[in-house]
């Protein structure tokens, strides 16, 4: 049972999260940074340090952050888990240039760069080396979320900003082995192969997880899809999540690193769609209590007494992060515009300062005034990230115009990267432009309309004449550097001619086409399709939905039952097309 107290921090919280941040919201405070300020406002530094003498405050602040971290964590799982399923491994693949040079630079140069600032300011060791690694990562949380709500984890500056907060996470598990060492070293009571025992431990974790995960995930999600129960999904599904987080924090791993192993399994199955649609809501909910702890760990008093020195660090922090990230982003060639934006995006402190610090103070690593400051600047480089996020995107526009790196003619767009390339503007082809659309995806489309061609034209989208089954128009459009081909010619012909020049020109490209029928599907499947669907299905399918509503089934339930019958029909599908091989 929960204790009294529990239930009242529970109660301010959610109507923080029901009635004070919609109304920061109205007065143009992001979602992040109202759950931030309510945490300093009601947390034990803020209102908090009046209970003593008017008793009554105790009933509407937040006195132990403690008791709320549990259920903070999971909000950073969830997250992290929801990324994973919106990636795939080929994709992570194709992000290993930045992963591996933007974050490794990045991460190295301002480790370098802090521990000499702290080394010149005084601070006698090994403080300089903990406060470098530690203030060298950023705040995953934080920044994908501001990603996620402003729809653009897709776009290059989402993108980018991933590989290198995945490359940081990576940094965990070395960071915890060097405080180890300064442990060892302090106490004189450890030998130095012991700590290497972590390594060996995360390096089986991670191929346990993703070789043995790849064969009993399906068959668990297949078992208890077969019983249609969304609960018993649900419940397989947490399962999944907590036993892959758990082995990795065993095994000396960051939990959030090993969320995202768990999504990135479940995220090749066919029941990622409900999956996300069940935790959205709870994801939310769970990021919005991390932040206010997060709120709630800002000393105002200290901040207060020491307010030059910490502002000051402040200010060093963020400016040295960004410069060194822009560094990094330009040296591997990202254009001028995102690296200004993804500079000042990650220019703030992780939330895994606080656990580096904590324990670095523990074991008396750190003077408990250095550890503080350090807290303080940590915290507060967190709360402003909002504002830089805004900054950063003001900026990126203003640079727009300047980057002539990325300057063409109106209809030459075979310099584009990262781009879909859309064969066929009709209905279909429509449909998916608006969608890229709301997520920021760039794109551009090809018809053989001419009529459709010039409307399209008029109304500045990027849409031109020519047949998405010659070669040379694949050619023209960038093929060779665009993320993804969709498909959507009205012939079977034209269209299984234009899977074939597209693997033609990139034997990897990832093409999704529109099929006429189950075996219109089958031929492009074959042909190397990496999704083929068929239009009959998805009326059938759309119709069935409608015929499920008619009935009174809830929406959900409806949903439920036509995502169900989707799956069935891919599943089908795939299997005549193996059993034709």
């Amino acid at each position: 049972m929960f204790h009294a107290d529990g239930f009242k921090g529970l109660l301010i919280f959610l109507i923080a999260a029901g009635i004070i941040v919609p109304l920061l919201h109205r007065l143009r405070v992001g979602t992040v940074l109202g759950f931030l300020l309510v945490g300093m406002a009601l947390g034990p530094h803020g209102l908090g340090q009046l209970a003593d003498e008017h008793p009554w405050v105790r009933y509407v602040t937040l006195d132990d952050p403690r008791r709320a971290e549990p259920l903070a964590e999971l909000g950073i799982v969830f997250l992290l888990f929801l990324l994973g399923m919106e990636l795939s491994l080929q994709r992570l693949w194709q992000l290993r240039r930045y992963v591996l040079g933007v974050g490794l630079v990045q991460v190295v140069v301002t480790v370098l760069a802090i521990g000499a600032t702290v080394r010149l300011a005084g601070i006698r060791p090994p403080a300089g080396v903990i406060l470098g690694m530690c203030l060298a990562l950023s705040s995953t949380a934080m920044v994908m979320q501001i990603m996620v709500a402003q729809r653009r984890a897709a776009t290059p500056v989402g993108r980018i900003s991933l590989s290198v907060l995945l490359f940081q996470d990576l940094m965990v598990v070395p960071i915890l082995f060097v405080v180890g060492i300064l442990e060892a070293r302090h106490a004189g009571n450890r030998d130095v192969l012991e700590l290497l025992l972590p390594f060996g431990q995360a390096f089986a974790a991670v191929i346990l997880i993703m070789v043995v995960g790849k064969y009993l995930v399906s068959p668990l999600m297949r078992s208890a899809a077969r019983t249609g129960s969304r609960e018993l999904i649900m419940a397989i599904t947490l399962v999944i999540v907590f036993s892959i987080t758990g082995a990795m924090g065993e095994a000396g791993l960051s939990v959030a690193l090993g969320a995202f192993l768990a999504g990135l399994l479940l995220g090749e199955s066919e029941y990622r769609h409900q999956i996300e649609v069940d935790l959205d809501p709870f994801k939310g909910l769970l990021l919005g209590l991390f932040f206010v702890t997060v709120g709630m760990s800002v000393d105002l008093a200290e901040v207060a007494r020491h307010a030059g020195w910490i502002f000051l660090s402040l200010f060093g922090l963020v400016a040295a992060k960004a410069l060194i990230l822009y560094g990094a982003a330009r040296l591997f060639r990202v254009a001028r515009p995102v690296a200004a934006e993804i500079a000042l995006l990650l220019a703030q402190a992780g939330e895994f300062a606080f656990v580096v610090i904590g324990l670095a103070r523990g074991k008396e690593l750190l003077e408990p005034h250095v550890a503080t400051a350090a807290v303080a600047v940590a915290g507060l480089s967190m709360i402003v990230t909002p504002v830089l996020a805004a900054l950063a995107r003001r900026l990126a526009e203003r640079l727009e115009p300047l980057d002539h790196s990325s300057d063409r003619p109106d209809d030459d767009v075979s310099g584009m990267r990262d781009h879909v390339i859309i064969g066929g503007f009709g209905r279909v082809g429509q449909a998916v432009a608006r969608v890229l659309d709301n997520e920021k995806v760039p794109w551009v489309a090809f018809d053989t309309n001419g009529a459709l061609v010039a409307e399209q034209r008029a109304a500045d989208r990027a849409v031109y004449f020519g047949d998405a089954s010659h070669r040379e128009i694949l050619q023209h459009a960038g093929v060779a550097n665009a993320r993804a081909i969709v498909i959507t010619l009205d012939g079977a012909a034209a269209a299984e001619r234009a899977v074939d020049q597209v693997l033609t020109l990139r034997p990897n490209a990832q093409v999704f086409a529109r099929a006429k029928d189950p075996e219109h599907a089958l031929r492009l499947s074959a042909r190397g399709a990496v999704s083929a669907i068929p239009e009959t299905v998805e009326a059938s399918l759309q119709l069935v939905g409608r015929l499920l509503e008619a009935l009174d089934f809830p929406p959900d339930a409806a949903n439920a039952r036509v995502a169900q019958e989707r799956a069935y029909e891919m599943a089908l599908l795939k299997k005549i097309q193996v059993g034709q091989h």
